[in-house]
Formats: structure tokens, C-alpha cells, sequence
């Protein structure tokens, strides 16, 4: 550090960054400051104490204040072209920090500004899905069109869209494909920047492959001034989804879209699955670039790195060693050690065995006998670190355990499991499984799925089962049915591969 040669008495840190004003300025020192501070210097800021030293030794002392200023901002200067010091070590009795100004949070060995600003861009995403029935007797010509009805982000979205679609291409170029634009109907801006993705669901309901372009992605044409693709490139069917891969500029009107969507003899090939019972079903996914905002301010403080927080890993680790526990869980023979405050703390039913007079709590052990070790463990590990590894694998049995012991967390977690692995063959048992434990959520979609798939689900055992043992589920399965207006609009759920 460049240092005035004044300065007789200072506590540093090294490596330190000091501003000249902290010093006491007592005289001069007998020697260069990288005499005087010999391994403490910052080599960069070696040139400057010493110049300064030889510059200020020959002065009177009335005339070194006047020249203070030009050390302070050479320092200031050298400071700058610096990166920011950590995990200094204490060297003295106290330590002297600067205050650089710095923006919020960055990256290591990053500039440090005085001003910052952030622009915060708000993106709003929403989906939407299209059913065409019938679709391989759509008679339309080439050119001709069929649009969607109108959907927006929300109701109070003034922005309203809708899909357009030519059964027979666009035009002659695209007559042997099917063209898929997004259309912006109304708006009340001049123009709307938007992303958007598309995709065609197959039999499972999942999204699946579409046209692409071979070296480029596709081109996309906007209606009004669509043009042909330059160079002609080939073009083929794969796994990926076509998409925008930037923001497209929308006017009220105007649409963007594949001229060149996928081919109609392979839409229409019953071998690829893309027109289960003859019903075309498009999925689009949709960002608009709303408003943006900016934050601005300056910074002085230091900035800290601070360690991520390690306690759902700190807790983990106590519940694997089982040190200092204070009460024993006990299924089928096998032990587990554990903390009474923690079990107490993310469960009620926990808290009131070990609150109140109770057995589990004068013996300091708790039977359990509907819970199969594994699953316990799980449990266990959730409550300890809210996470579920294996919930997956045994979402069943853990929707049980959480909703006996009032997990509510790790309850809808399972259900969310569930529900994305509703098929024909399990989907009467998860609705008898989510009756039984009140998992609402995941009952309203298992009795969906089954009105969806009615033909198929009532050939399974489990609907035979649920005929004799729960008759109140068919019930109000078919009074779902019978009440329900309009196909569930939203995103498809996968269903689990049937062997």
C-alpha cells in the first residue's frame, strides 16, 4: 500500500487496502514505506509509496499538507485497478478496512462501480391446447384456413391470441405440409414482442417430435409478407420442437409461425400416433415481454460472499449419525434414533405424543406399525431436510404416512407424483388411495383422467375393485362426467409406458 511518509503508528491487515485518512500522521519514517512495511505492500502499490516517500522527505513539514490530496487520489486511482481482498488476516491489535463502493452482489474479480442499475424485463408465460376432432375429414383447400378460439394470459390480459392452422399448406410451395401459425388478434399496445413453442401431443398425451430444418433452424414466415426459404434446405422429421428462438415483433393482426409445420402423410400415418381417435391435439406455449423496470443506487459496503445455507444438509447429516438423540422409533425390529424438538417442530401429531402425558413420551420410544421401514426412512429423512429422493419410487406409501402424521408438504408432494404418473392401469387405485387419505387435489385429477379415458379404465381390475369396494367413487365419477362443460384446458399430463 502506498503509504504517506508521515505515518508512524498504523494497525494493518495484509494484504490491506487502507485509505491515507485512517493513519495518524506522527512524522516521518526512517525509511521507505517498503522498507517500513516490508511484505505488507501490494507489489502494484510499491512505486507509488516509494515515489511519494522520495517526493515528501523533502519538504518542511508545512508543506507536506498542501500535497496529501495528490497521494490520496493515486491510491484511489490504484485501488481501483485492484481486485477485491478477502479472508484477511488479522496483524495488530485492530484493523483498518476501506469502504470501496461496489455494486450489489457479483462475481469474483469483477469491476467495482460506484452506480449501479438492474433492468428487471417481466416475462409472462401461459399455454394453450387445441383439439381438432375429425381431422383427417377436414376438407379445406390449400390455403384455406382453421382458427382456434381466442385465449389470453388471463382474464384482465388485453392481449388476445388464437392459432391458425392450414390443413393443406399455405400456399404451393407447403402443399404436401400442415402450416401452423400464432396469431395476435387484439392488443392494446403498438406492438408485442413475443416467444412461442409447438408442439403436437401423441396418444400418451406427451409432446412429441416435429418438423425441423436441417443446418438452420426453421424460418419462420409472418403472414403478409411471406417470402421462400432461401437455399432451399432439406427438410426432415426429428425429436425437436419447433419454437422461436427469439423474441418476434407482433403487430394486432399479424402472425408467425412454420410455413412448413410437418408433413400430412406423416400426420395422417396411424403407425406414428399423432391422430389418436382421429383428433389432431396442438400444444403452444407462449412468453410475452411485458414491461420492464429498472433499479438503480449506489453502493459503499463491502461486499461478502456468504456461504449458501447448509441446513437441510447440517440436519441430514444429524439424522445419518444419529448423534445426540433423545427418543427411538421403533417398525418391525429395526431402530431409528432421532430428536424429539425436530419431530415436534414439522410434525403435530409428533408434538402432541411428546407434549402431553403420554407413553412415547415418559419411555422416550415410539412404535410404529403401518409404516414399512423404508418408508419411515424416507419420512424421516424428509422431515429432517424436506427433501424425498425417492419419492417416485414409493409416492403411494409415503401419501400414507405423510397424511397420518400431517406432513402436508410432502402429502401434496406425493400427489403431485402421482398425478403425473396417472395411466389407464393405476388410475382407479390412486383414486380409491387419494379418497382414502383426502388428497384432494389428486383425486379431482384421477377422476378426470378416468372421464377422459373411460373406455379403457373400465376394463381394468382396479375398476372392478372400486365397483365393489368403493361404489361412492364411481358415483361421483360419473356425476363429474355428466357436469362437465368443457374439455380441461392446461398441460398434459405423462402417462406411465403400459408393458
Amino acid at each position: 500500500l502506498p503509504i504517506s511518509p508521515l505515518v508512524r503508528s498504523v494497525h494493518v491487515t495484509a494484504p490491506v487496502l487502507v485509505p491515507p485518512t485512517t493513519f495518524k500522521l506522527l512524522g516521518s519514517p526512517p525509511n521507505r514505506p517498503s522498507a517500513f512495511f516490508p511484505g505488507l505492500l501490494d507489489p502494484s502499490f510499491q512505486p507509488f509509496a516509494d515515489h511519494f516517500w522520495d517526493y515528501h522527505r523533502h519538504l518542511p513539514p508545512g508543506k507536506v499538507e498542501p500535497h496529501k490530496n495528490q497521494l490520496d487520489s493515486c491510491i484511489r486511482m490504484a485501488l481501483a485497478r485492484l481486485p477485491a481482498v478477502s479472508d484477511c488476516s488479522r496483524v495488530g491489535s485492530s484493523m483498518a478496512v476501506s469502504r470501496v463502493p461496489s455494486p450489489p452482489p457479483q462475481e469474483a474479480n469483477t469491476p467495482v462501480a460506484e452506480n449501479w442499475c438492474y433492468t428487471q424485463v417481466k416475462v409472462v408465460k401461459f399455454s394453450y391446447m387445441w383439439t381438432i376432432n375429425n381431422f383427417s375429414f377436414c376438407r379445406e383447400e390449400m390455403g384455406e384456413v382453421l382458427k382456434s378460439s381466442t385465449f389470453s394470459a388471463g382474464a384482465n390480459d388485453k392481449l388476445k391470441w388464437c392459432l391458425r392452422v392450414n390443413p393443406k399448406g399455405l400456399d404451393e410451395e407447403s402443399k404436401d405440409y400442415l402450416s401452423l401459425y400464432l396469431l395476435l388478434v387484439s392488443c392494446n399496445k403498438s406492438e408485442v414482442r413475443a416467444k412461442f413453442k409447438f408442439s403436437i401431443l401423441n396418444a400418451k398425451r406427451e409432446e412429441t417430435k416435429a418438423m425441423e430444418m436441417q443446418f438452420r433452424i426453421p424460418k419462420f414466415d409472418k403472414t403478409g409478407r411471406r417470402g421462400t426459404d432461401s437455399g432451399a434446405p432439406s427438410v426432415q422429421f426429428s425429436s425437436s420442437i419447433p419454437q422461436s428462438q427469439r423474441a418476434y415483433r407482433f403487430v394486432q393482426g399479424k402472425d408467425w409461425g412454420f410455413k412448413k409445420f410437418i408433413r400430412r402423410d406423416f400426420l395422417l400415418d396411424e403407425a406414428n400416433g399423432l391422430l389418436p381417435d382421429d383428433k389432431l391435439t396442438i400444444f403452444c406455449e407462449v412468453s410475452v415481454v411485458a414491461d420492464s423496470v429498472n433499479i438503480s443506487g449506489q453502493s459503499n459496503a463491502i461486499q461478502f460472499k456468504v456461504p449458501e445455507c447448509r441446513l437441510p444438509d447440517d440436519l441430514g447429516q444429524l439424522f445419518e449419525v444419529q448423534k445426540f438423540s433423545d427418543v427411538t422409533l421403533s417398525v418391525n425390529g429395526r431402530e431409528f434414533q432421532a430428536h424429539k424438538a425436530i419431530l415436534a417442530a414439522r410434525s403435530p401429531v409428533f408434538a402432541a405424543m411428546f407434549e402431553h402425558e403420554m407413553e412415547e413420551r415418559k419411555l422416550n420410544r415410539v412404535a410404529i406399525t403401518d409404516v414399512e421401514q423404508e418408508v419411515l426412512k424416507e419420512m424421516l429423512r424428509f422431515i429432517y431436510t424436506g427433501r424425498a429422493a425417492n419419492l417416485e419410487r414409493m409416492a403411494d406409501d409415503l401419501l400414507a404416512a405423510a397424511d397420518k402424521y400431517a406432513l402436508e408438504r410432502l402429502k401434496v408432494m406425493c400427489e403431485e407424483a402421482l398425478c403425473t404418473n396417472l395411466s389407464v392401469d393405476n388410475a382407479a387405485d390412486t383414486l380409491i388411495l387419494a379418497d382414502l387419505h383426502s388428497a384432494d387435489q389428486l383425486k379431482a385429477q384421477a377422476i378426470d383422467f378416468i372421464n377422459t379415458h373411460a373406455t379403457d379404465v373400465m376394463e381394468t381390475a382396479g375398476w372392478k375393485t372400486m365397483i365393489l369396494s368403493h361404489p361412492h367413487l364411481i358415483a361421483e365419477a360419473f356425476r363429474a362426467l355428466a357436469t362437465q362443460q368443457i374439455p380441461p384446458i392446461g398441460p398434459p399430463r405423462k402417462r406411465v409406458k403400459q408393458s
